[in-house]
């Protein structure tokens, strides 16, 4: 199959905001199309291999580098509010018309890249035709000291930029040995949570759990059984609560937090292609 591969930052944006970067792949005849959403400290590079997958069942799709992430301009990790992160997954939708207008288009964010897709779909349902999580950051599995946590809520309003180690290592994604040192090695990730960035951060889950009757669209979680980064219990009670008549939680026993990184990517990658295919029509 012929895949057109493109990549390219991102200029001249409304509302102004710093460069971002974006990697798309898309079929010859695309059936439907689908905006992915990194997690934090990740970027769109790291789903290439997912994206083929997609191409190859004619499914076409645009990553993000969102601020301060990937190729993205910005501080690294840093926000001063939240919501700047939707203004920048508003892009998506856009790049996606340039490519396949017309097409029936999803939108899919993992981890925190989740949290920034769930409440861009609540704030702006445009017309996607449903939204895909894995591993969504809804909660934090991590057990941080609460001297860490106090210090955190201080320094966001003193030196919001403050960066504080998140302990997340290559084994803490994935069982695969080459994924998980490829993280390790990866000049674009970045080891350090900021102190604005995980004060908004929280405030936007607390807010999403007060709008979850909002949520119209098919929805489908994938989750790590043995997530260590992300909380299964509060992505589960969030998928519990959501009104929306088409749902489907997918928990996947024994694997960590980045389920597209595992070893069985593939099945994972095929289960959620079968599912927009299913909606696409």
């Amino acid at each position: 199959m012929t895949i057109a591969r493109d990549e390219g930052p991102i200029t001249h944006r409304r509302p102004a905001g710093p460069d971002l970067y974006f990697v798309s792949a898309m079929p010859k005849k695309a059936r439907a199309v689908v905006g992915i959403l990194p997690g934090y400290a990740d970027h769109a590079a790291r789903y290439t291999h997912v994206m083929d997958a997609w191409a190859e069942r004619g499914i076409g799709s645009v990553a993000l580098d969102m601020r301060g992430h990937g190729r993205a301009h910005g501080t690294r990790g840093h926000c001063v509010r939240f919501d700047e992160f939707l203004d920048d997954a508003g892009e998506v939708a856009r790049l996606l018309g340039e490519r396949a207008k017309g097409v029936p288009a999803f939108l899919m964010g993992h981890s925190f890249g989740g949290l920034v897709a769930t409440h861009s779909v609540l704030e702006s349902a445009r017309s996607w035709r449903g939204l895909l999580l894995t591993g969504p950051y809804f909660g934090l599995a991590l057990q941080v000291p609460r001297a860490k946590l106090a210090l955190g809520r201080i320094a966001s309003r003193i030196v919001p930029k403050l960066g504080l180690p998140t302990g997340i290592a290559g084994k803490d994604l994935t069982h695969d040995p080459v994924r998980a040192r490829g993280y390790e090695e990866d000049p674009l990730v970045f080891p350090l949570a900021r102190a604005r960035w995980f004060r908004e951060t929280v405030k936007a889950q607390e807010r999403l759990f007060q709008r979850t009757s909002e949520i119209a669209l098919p929805l489908y979680i994938a989750f790590g059984g043995a997530d260590p980064v992300a909380k299964l219990e509060a992505g589960k009670q969030w998928f519990d609560a959501v009104r929306s008549p088409d749902k489907t939680w997918d928990p996947r026993e024994g694997l960590l937090h980045e389920v597209l990184n595992e070893l069985s990517w593939r099945d994972i990658a095929d289960t959620m292609a079968t599912w927009m295919l299913d909606r696409a029509k």
